[in-house]
């Protein structure tokens, strides 16, 4: 009687509400959700997980910020229930059978999930708060009630000084918590974090007695570094400078560059073998994979040698470990870039076109490291041959999540750039016998699988798929795809039809082992340098307006320097692909210009248009990836459309109330009011102008460290002014063998987490330094800049501002912290602290969970939260928390980003119909995954 009740008001709702639709109401559609949706373009780590029992499947829907959770039953899903958690879920562990952990990248969370036997109720109980950027997640140590979670060695939820500019200091963290006793502080206490000397972390691994846990580090690097160009001599490969070719395919003498080298194992050599070990004042130790005592009290890394692997590659995806004979395998590709040049490769005979990466499984053992390509069947002597062929049908592009059977003797690999699972017998892959053959290869429908969970009991794999949102259901004995389930996604449909261009090294690659997130790892970069000029390339006058100099210094804007685009170019790092949209021609030379060339203004406009800026990358997929024609101009449309709307996430070295330390402060107002170069202050070139919150004072322009345009930096590459938004994810290099400034040369300065730095080129090791290059020159002292200890300290500052630089989001974004009725004057500040960032139009407030057994969302707007009932009253924050008054009641309490808390926190597909009238009606015609 109750259920047609409801179902009758339903009724009645809705067709008032089309109503309006139909009479020009404002009511707000499914289209309207490309305003609401921020694109993040998270890597998924641990994307699945079954059940202790087997008998529920837990999916991270990770554009949707929520946990869906599957009853399996021999074999086939049903969808049973979908619960909110953190910003950009990545990873999901099972802890039992009612309990399932989530990793949430964006909010640097851990959401403690827990539903009943029937799948249903599920609800996040508890948020642990880790370190920045968290990735994966495993349950080991005594009785497997530890669990261990990768994050970065920073972050505003971190109990200690990250220590950035002390050398020495590993910048990856794995978080372990005693899963039975979390502590009754904000976040959980930890039970250790253990620092790895290596960069970021992604994966972890754990043997089957959970006495061991591998950690692997993510951008791992190849023992690659540069060498400046100050210390290379001038006049080319014969004096003893710049290795040739020295002018390009029309005779024009290209610049004098730095100088990629890679270490041997004995020296530092470049393409020509050349020995420039007197020039690098560090090594690399190329710690990869590191083995921690899950057992000991607390968990520690092995001592010594035992403790790590080296040699395992460049980018480190996932690992899986053989429950039979315990090797580890790690999907990873590994980088040529110690190599040379773009294009055929005719007038210098050497080209990387077609052969950048492999994608590689390297098997870990007692005995060491023992890498195998996948794609060995390729002839890179070749390109390029016309899609399709068949040696692309065999290729497997950027390996990812991997599964491995019980009796272990086959391994599972998700190949997310083919949208295929490779599968191998362990003993070929070992022995490196195995022969590539797409026999021994699934496609999965939905594209871009991310990572699997094998289901042996029913003879069925779950694979999720990233291009489409969704999960495909494996038969393991025919090795078939038998169904596919799309899961609810928010994201804006050219988002979608765009994501595929990116991965998809079937259709980017003549021989499909290579796309741009080759390089571009899930749309950011691969901390290296690489030197893709291309010598048969043609010189071209550059068409962008530059930064003038004072009319004291001449009339020539480029002060005596070319500023045109010679196709020899020199190394450079790689750059991110977030945050284009506003900030001009793109490559570090702004060589990829479009539009109209004549000079003009930003924002997007004349030779400041970023949509035709991009396109201009559409030769790259015939001059590096080695495919046999460009992309069309609808197919490149999609891509540039997708990649534009790709964000930074917000400052993790900001205080979450967005103010500044001291040091910061006072480097800012260096940044901003100093004559540190001829052209002004810092801000005069690397301008700092983000936009303003609407209604609150003049609208700024959008930029974040840059306004587009070159100016002249002392260098004959004459680069763009690049943005700053990510200077705080390069720490890691100290030592350079040349005097800078304030800084002489250094000595030896031993091991090194990185081998490239700041810079163009990455050949400054330190912002530090970078900042010392206002008084490299007597010219540049004749403008004011401080000099001795003042001058000293002023660099220390500016160095903590830019490590703090603004990006498009405040750092209050992602936060996170969930009351319940035990912990309420422990997070009260906390949520006091969301509240006020609210106010400040910083974030949407949303607030997700559960009251006396229902489900119940709230946004908070205008000072009250809104509920997801058409018929509820608005609530106080302080009457809201009040309503937490049983033990199974919890609110999570999470900052969006502005414009998305309608969608995440009420109307949840934006069709005007609120999501617990819709739950009450028993329905949500939007959303497929909806049940009564």
């Amino acid at each position: 009687m109750e259920a047609n009740r409801l179902a009758s008001r339903w009724n009645r709702l809705r067709a008032a509400l089309v109503a309006m639709v139909l009479l020009g109401g404002a009511v707000a559609g499914h289209e309207a959700s490309a305003s609401s949706f921020t694109l993040f373009e998270s890597g998924q780590v641990r994307p699945l997980a079954l059940s202790p029992n087997g008998g529920f499947l837990y999916a991270v829907n990770t554009p949707d910020n929520r946990l869906e959770i599957f009853k399996v039953t021999a074999g086939t899903l049903s969808h049973v229930s979908s619960v909110p958690v953190g910003l950009e879920p990545v990873a999901v562990a099972a802890r039992s059978d009612g309990e399932v952990w989530v990793v949430n990248h964006l909010s640097d969370s851990v959401s403690i999930v827990k539903h009943n036997m029937f799948g249903r109720a599920g609800s996040v109980v508890r948020t642990l708060l880790v370190g920045d950027e968290p990735r994966d997640i495993v349950f080991a140590g005594p009785s497997k009630g530890r669990a261990f979670i990768t994050a970065a060695h920073r972050g505003q939820n971190v109990p200690f000084d990250p220590q950035f500019t002390t050398p020495g200091v590993g910048r990856a963290d794995v978080w372990v918590f005693d899963s039975n006793n979390l502590g009754t502080s904000l976040g959980g206490n930890p039970l250790k974090i253990i620092t790895l000397f290596s960069d970021t972390p992604r994966a972890l691994a754990v043997t089957p007695d959970g006495s061991r846990v591998y950690a692997a580090a993510f951008h791992s690097g190849n023992r690659s570094t540069v060498v400046h160009e100050i210390l290379v001599p001038n006049g080319g490969e014969a004096a003893g400078g710049v290795p040739g070719p020295n002018v390009n395919a029309e005779g024009k003498p290209a610049p004098e560059t730095s100088v990629l080298v890679r270490f041997n194992g004995t020296d530092w050599v470049d393409t020509l073998g050349r020995s420039w070990t007197d020039k690098v004042k560090f090594s690399l130790p190329d710690k990869d994979v590191f083995v921690i005592d899950a057992n000991a009290n607390p968990p520690a890394q092995l001592a010594g040698t035992a403790g790590f692997y080296t040699g395992v590659g460049t980018i480190l995806f996932n690992m899986a470990v053989n429950p039979v004979n315990g090797k580890v395998y790690v999907s990873n590709t590994e980088a040529r870039n110690d190599l040379r040049f773009e294009g055929p490769g005719t007038f210098a005979g050497e080209t990387l076109r077609g052969h950048l990466h492999e994608s590689r499984i390297s098997v870990l053992s007692s005995t060491g490291v023992a890498p195998r390509h996948l794609n060995k069947h390729i002839n890179y002597a070749a390109c390029c041959a016309p899609l399709p062929n068949a040696e692309n049908d065999k290729s497997l592009a950027q390996p990812l999540g991997m599964a491995v059977s019980s009796n272990g003797t086959t391994l599972y690999v998700a190949a997310f750039g083919s949208s295929k699972i490779g599968v191998y017998s362990t003993a070929a892959l070992e022995a490196n016998t195995f022969v590539p053959s797409t026999t021994n290869q699934i496609s999965v429908s939905g594209g871009g699988p991310t990572g699997m969970v094998l289901d042996e009991s029913s003879g069925r794999m779950y694979v999720l798929t990233r291009f489409d949102n969704g999960i495909s259901v494996i038969n393991t004995t025919t090795r078939q795809e038998i169904a596919h389930l799309k899961m609810y996604n928010p994201e804006p449909a050219n988002v979608v039809a765009g994501r595929s261009f990116l991965y998809d090294a079937k259709n980017s690659s003549s021989h499909g082992d290579s796309s741009c997130a080759s390089c571009h790892i899930f749309g950011d970069f691969d901390s290296l340098v690489w030197n893709l000029g291309n010598p048969d390339g043609l010189y071209k006058v550059n068409p962008n307006p530059i930064v003038p100099v004072p009319p004291e210094f001449g009339n020539d804007p480029t002060f005596g320097q070319d500023p045109n685009f010679h196709p020899i170019k020199g190394p450079f790092s790689t750059q991110s692909l977030r945050g284009m949209s506003n900030h001009g021609p793109m490559h570090w030379r702004g060589d990829r210009t479009g539009g109209d060339t004549a000079p003009s203004a930003q924002p997007d406009s004349g030779a400041f248009n970023e949509d035709e800026a991009f396109k201009q990358f559409n030769p790259a997929f015939m001059d590096l990836l080695g495919r046999d024609a460009q992309l069309s101009p609808a197919e490149m449309q999609q891509f540039t459309d997708f990649m534009l709307q790709v964000r930074y996430p917000p400052n993790p070295v900001r205080n979450l109330d967005n103010s500044l330390t001291a040091a910061q402060q006072r480097g800012r107002d260096f940044y901003f009011d100093t004559t540190s170069f001829f052209h002004g202050s810092c801000n005069s070139c690397h301008t700092l102008d983000p936009k303003a919150n609407p209604g609150e004072g003049p609208v700024g322009k959008g930029f974040f460290g840059t306004d587009g345009r070159p100016g002249f930096v002392a260098t004959a590459l004459f680069p763009k002014t690049p943005q700053l938004r990510n200077m705080y994810q390069k720490i890691g290099m100290f030592g350079v063998g040349y005097d800078f400034g304030f800084t002489p040369a250094d000595g030896f300065m031993g091991d090194q987490i990185r081998g490239f730095g700041f810079n163009s080129d990455g050949s400054v090791d330190t912002l530090f330094r970078f900042n010392s290059g206002f008084d490299f020159h007597p010219i540049f002292n004749s403008v004011g800049i401080p000099e001795g200890p003042e001058g000293y300290q002023a660099k220390l500052d500016m160095e903590q501002f830019m490590l703090a630089f603004d990006t498009n989001l405040a750092p209050i974004v992602g936060q996170q912290v969930t009351l319940t009725l035990n912990n309420a004057s422990v997070v009260a500040p906390r949520i006091l602290l969301l509240v006020s960032r609210a106010n400040a139009g910083e974030c949407d407030l949303v607030v997700k969970g559960r009251l006396a057994l229902t489900e119940v969302g709230f946004f908070y707007e205008g000072g009250y939260f809104k509920p997801d009932r058409q018929l509820k009253s608005l609530l106080t924050d302080t009457v809201l928390r009040q309503q937490v008054s049983t033990a199974d009641a919890a609110l999570t309490f999470t900052c969006t980003p502005p414009g998305s808390g309608q969608r995440i926190g009420i109307d949840r597909d934006l069709d005007g119909f609120l999501d617990g009238d819709e739950r009450a009606a028993g329905s949500n015609p939007a959303d497929p995954l909806s049940t009564p």
